[in-house]
């Protein structure tokens, strides 16, 4: 298992603004700096860690370096307490005098930030496609339920206003799932689709948190209990509008491809 790290304290979705360094001594790099909401990194045996080599060039000295796991001075910090995803280890990651070779160096020297957006950009799909997988997950627990339902002598499925709410969030559902093949289809042919990708994950994101919700509600009281999995999927859910760029990001990095094509 490997760990990307770019996050840090004072970096968040001013990704490039990292201030670990790594100073070339010779043949190899000392790396010294912290990172934050490492995931996976409880488990990693490696780390894709960024680090400027050289600040005076800004964001154009971030370099990826690959470093062990037990590499003397890596340390990883007790895992986050976190709302959700709590199956995936999400752990703070600092680096005391880490001593690097210099053939640990992935790609190019000062190349790191391409590699980080490259990361970055297909990622979103990614993350589309959990967003949609847990609210049609959440969706196809909840619709069984509304039918089973009896409240005034029918089912609560058969209510119109449960109806309508129920076929709004089965439309939006699909249109986050057309957006998300969509961004596929155009990574997977090697056509541009770093807007498609945001405009995904940023609709992908706002429809499972909808969703989730309103399924809650659906389920009435059962819903706000763990013997159903509908808490689980809503406390789930609300990782997808922060990681791999905010939905703010999202909407101005769409924004910015608008004002280009136009």
């Amino acid at each position: 298992v490997g760990s990307f790290c770019l996050t840090e304290a004072g970096s968040g979705s001013d990704a490039f603004s990292l201030k670990t360094r790594a100073e070339k001594k010779g043949d190899y790099y000392i790396i010294n700096g912290s990172k934050m909401w490492i995931s996976l990194a409880e488990h990693a045996g490696i780390f894709f860690v960024m680090a400027n080599v050289d600040p005076s060039l800004g964001y154009r000295g971030i370099t990826c370096f690959i470093v062990d796991r037990d590499t003397e001075g890596l340390h990883v910090g007790k895992k986050e307490d976190k709302l959700g995803i709590r199956a995936s280890s999400t752990c703070p990651v600092t680096f005391e005098n880490v001593k690097v070779p210099e053939t640990n160096i992935l790609g190019q020297v000062g190349q790191g930030y391409k590699y980080a957006i490259g990361m970055l950009n297909t990622g979103r799909i990614g993350i589309a496609a959990q967003m949609l997988g847990l609210a049609q997950g959440c969706f196809d627990h909840t619709i069984p339920y509304t039918k089973e339902r009896v409240q005034f002598g029918k089912s609560v499925f058969d209510f119109q206003g449960m109806q309508h709410q129920i076929a709004q969030v089965a439309t939006q559902l699909e249109a986050a799932r057309l957006l998300t093949y969509n961004a596929a289809r155009l990574a997977e042919t090697g056509r541009p689709f770093i807007k498609e990708a945001s405009m995904a994950k940023y609709y992908a994101a706002e429809v499972a948190t909808l969703t989730t919700s309103k399924c809650i509600e659906w389920m009435g009281g059962v819903g706000f209990t763990k013997n159903y999995p509908i808490e689980k999927y809503y406390r789930d859910c609300k990782i997808g509008t922060i990681y791999e760029g905010t939905s703010n990001i999202q909407l101005s990095t769409i924004a910015k491809n608008l004002a280009q094509e136009y």
